[in-house]
């Protein structure tokens, strides 16, 4: 069942315009999947589904770096070229042009999606609310994390006590621990920027903001967390 209340839809001028925003989703991690795999019963170890799982991803990985496409039951993959070519003699340039990496939903995802009952709340969330990722190396929105560099992030009631190491903005691997970001360059509600962890490790993240400040920046006695859903890749 996907929650879901309306907030008010700043983004045209019309007062009435209201926008729904999901409410208590709750997102996994690869080891929160295995684990339910191994619940569901399997001759398979969950070291062997955890084996299985790499290669899978390795292999895919490895498929796109050849420039190929993937096409699964789950998703398909497209790969195309932006930036501008200076006339039919020019050539990639990766100071002018990049490869981008288009992702769209395969059959059982779609069919997934198609079947989502919805239930609209009576209250809006009061949780930590994630609108955009900037990484401010690269210019990219919620794409990518260059380690070492800046991150921005947008939205609201995102302000948090610096001081305590259970607040504050956290890059949450799919698989292992949570790192946290200890330089913060700015606290606001509506906006974040903090330095992007140099030893982070290549891979996917989330970005989570935890904080156990309300929206007049009171101290609470319980932690909120507000997660951001699209998935960002740290390069290696």
């Amino acid at each position: 069942m996907l929650k879901y209340s309306l907030r008010e839809n700043l983004l045209t001028p019309a007062p009435d315009d209201y926008m729904a925003q999901a409410a208590d989703v709750r997102s996994y991690t690869l080891d929160e999947i295995i684990d339910l795999m191994m619940d569901k019963g399997t001759t398979l170890t969950r070291a062997d589904v955890a084996a299985a799982l790499q290669v899978y991803g390795e292999m895919v990985s490895a498929i796109i770096k050849d420039g190929s496409a993937v096409n699964t039951p789950l998703f398909n993959t497209a790969l195309s070229i932006s930036g501008v070519f200076n006339g039919a003699n020019d050539s990639f340039d990766k100071k002018r042009h990049t490869v981008n990496l288009n992702i769209t939903a395969g059959t059982l995802l779609r069919d997934a999606a198609a079947k989502v009952k919805c239930e609209k709340t009576e209250t809006a969330s009061t949780d930590p609310y994630i609108t955009e990722v900037t990484d401010i190396v690269s210019g990219k929105t919620n794409d990518v994390l260059t380690k070492g560099g800046v991150v921005q992030i947008t939205g609201s009631r995102l302000k948090f006590d610096a001081t305590d190491a259970a607040q504050g903005i956290f890059f949450v691997p799919e698989t292992g621990a949570p790192v946290r970001a200890d330089v913060i360059a700015e606290n606001k509600p509506a906006r974040l920027m903090a330095i992007i962890p140099a030893d982070l490790k290549a891979g996917t993240y989330y970005i989570e903001v935890r904080t156990k400040l309300n929206e007049m920046s009171r101290p609470l006695k319980t932690m909120k967390a507000g997660r951001f859903n699209k998935p960002l890749t740290a390069a290696g």
